[in-house]
């Protein structure tokens, strides 16, 4: 598995998690990789002012394997980035895609989420709008999930924050199986809290395929 970080203007560091999560992983499964993307090499400004300069180009992307879009209060503007909208539309049809957090307003603005459940951030800081109440106004096309994640096939939005942690692990667990991904989250000293983020919202939407 490939993994291709979208990045964009205002991305919050925390959703980084998700690539530590794959590079911790090749230590299980040497296989892994993982790289960055944005519209051209310059380095993308995060939400606290972290710079990351992008692998490669989306001009220079002719397919993807697994594409993460990650999430941060940035994700207004890149829901409005022709370029940003344009790169998702033009790979999707051919990778499996992955947002963690605010990505999945990015995702149901290109329209990669239409006709299918999804889950996004919930919890917000008063008078913030949650939102997953912002996904379901937004975009009556989409049908919105309180849940830990939501597997539609293609398409796997994962929670908010902290839980792009766990969407990986499943994005492993349903690449290379349960006891490749318990053991990362073992060697990661994550098997306590990926229990209990389970039990807190329960199954995923969708299982994983047989």
């Amino acid at each position: 598995m490939q993994m291709s970080f979208l990045l964009y203007e205002g991305i919050e560091p925390v959703d980084l998690a998700a690539i530590g999560v794959v590079s911790m992983a090749k230590r299980v499964i040497p296989g892994l990789s993982y790289e960055t993307l944005a519209r051209d090499r310059q380095a993308v400004q995060f939400s606290n002012g972290l710079l990351v300069v992008p692998s490669r180009s989306f001009e220079e992307v002719e397919e993807v394997d697994v594409l993460l879009v990650p999430g941060g209060p940035g994700w207004r503007k890149a829901s409005e980035d022709p370029a940003v909208l344009a790169f998702i539309r033009r790979v999707a049809p051919s990778a499996l895609v992955c947002s963690v957090c605010t990505g999945a307003m990015i995702l149901a603005a290109a329209g990669a989420l239409d006709g299918l459940s999804a889950t996004t951030k919930i919890e917000v800081v008063p008078p913030e709008v949650s939102p997953l109440h912002e996904l379901r106004e937004r975009y009556p096309e989409v049908r919105p999930e309180a849940a830990l994640l939501v597997d539609s096939g293609a398409v796997i939005t994962g929670g908010g924050v902290t839980l792009c942690i766990d969407a990986v692990l499943y994005l492993l667990e349903k690449r290379y199986g349960k006891d490749a991904a318990d053991e990362v989250a073992r060697i990661m000293e994550y098997g306590a809290a990926r229990d209990a983020n389970r039990a807190r919202f329960g199954q995923t939407a969708a299982p994983l395929p047989a």
